[in-house]
């Protein structure tokens, strides 16, 4: 099945969450329907999210005791590059809890913090909470470890802010525990089988996902942190990944779309020349209107077809799964 028809399924079993690009929007996530076995909140919290992958989580969590807005979700444009506006300063502005990602990804969002200063709202920032800071990678929601951090200290927050919807927080957090269910299986079923298998990437978005399903992520790092912070990775790098395609010494390709270059385009076409399977990721959520986990276990999938696909062919494969 292709990852649109992935998500589509899963979107008949939870709705998911969207936001504007420029400016804020509301994302009502699965507030409607998750929860319904507890009682009604007894408070609505006004929540801001940096990126839309953040605001899924703590939209699931929170239900209708909160009112979500993500900031950047647009999966076509690079969220490195966002320019923050009217409506987003607002949002921060009236907001009761933030988060965001931090480690230098955001640094829009500092800027609004500090220019919208207000004692009643409580920030997270992904990053110090993973004692994580800015030059690191700042991929973190590609970490199903970091995730499950995430999710337990935005719920720890949620209760901190609303301590008398306690009860309604943990009925929201069991049915998001079951929504991820998929999503770990499917980690697990990669990491069981392909453990070891050499892969490449063109952007350091896939390293922690690559080291918790301990595949061997060979790519040069230069070139992936180069492209990651918009940069032109060195020739040196280049022909050494260049080299690696040409060989055939991994497997499977990833391929960023929303930081595509010229450089990332050829080694995708170069991929494709030697038989070798290449996938699609991005930065946000894709389709705007999916969950978290559904993007993420349709994208997990993806890699699972592809790594299957090589198997069967014994190396190589001309089966691509990514977006042209």
């Amino acid at each position: 099945m292709s990852r649109a028809g992935a998500v589509a399924v899963a979107m008949c079993v939870a709705a998911g969450c969207s936001s504007s690009t420029k400016s804020a929007a509301k994302v009502t996530g699965l507030a409607s329907t998750a929860g319904a076995a507890g009682a009604a909140p007894t408070k609505t919290l006004n929540i801001v999210a940096g990126q839309n992958f953040w605001g899924s989580i703590v939209s699931q969590l929170a239900g209708k005791a909160g009112n979500v807005t993500s900031i950047v979700s647009d999966p076509n444009a690079d969220p490195h590059n966002y320019e923050s506006s009217s409506d987003d300063a607002r949002a921060f502005a009236t907001a009761d809890y933030v988060i965001v990602n931090g480690a230098g990804y955001d640094a829009w969002a500092n800027k609004l913090l500090s220019a919208n200063p207000s004692s009643k709202r409580k920030t997270t920032v992904v990053a110090d909470v993973l004692d994580k800071k800015e030059g690191d990678n700042p991929h973190f929601w590609y970490g199903p470890d970091y995730v499950a951090t995430m999710t337990d200290r935005i719920e720890s927050d949620l209760k901190s802010l609303d301590p008398a919807d306690t009860a309604y927080f943990d009925a929201q957090r069991v049915t998001f525990d079951q929504a991820l269910k998929p999503y770990r299986e499917r980690l697990a079923a990669i990491k069981a089988k392909f453990a070891g298998t050499p892969v490449g990437s063109t952007e350091s978005i896939f390293s922690y996902l690559a080291k918790y399903l301990n595949l061997n992520l060979v790519s040069p790092p230069e070139f992936m942190q180069a492209v990651a912070e918009g940069n032109d990775p060195s020739a040196a790098s280049v022909g050494q990944f260049q080299d690696q395609v040409s060989k055939m010494q991994i497997k499977v390709l990833v391929y960023n779309l929303q930081t595509a270059t010229a450089v990332t385009s050829n080694i995708k076409k170069l991929a494709a020349q030697h038989g070798i399977p290449s996938i699609g990721t991005t930065e946000t959520i894709q389709p705007p209107d999916a969950s978290f986990e559904q993007w993420q276990e349709a994208e997990l999938q993806d890699l699972q077809n592809a790594l299957n696909a090589d198997a069967l062919s014994g190396g190589g494969s001309s089966t691509s799964t990514s977006s042209p």
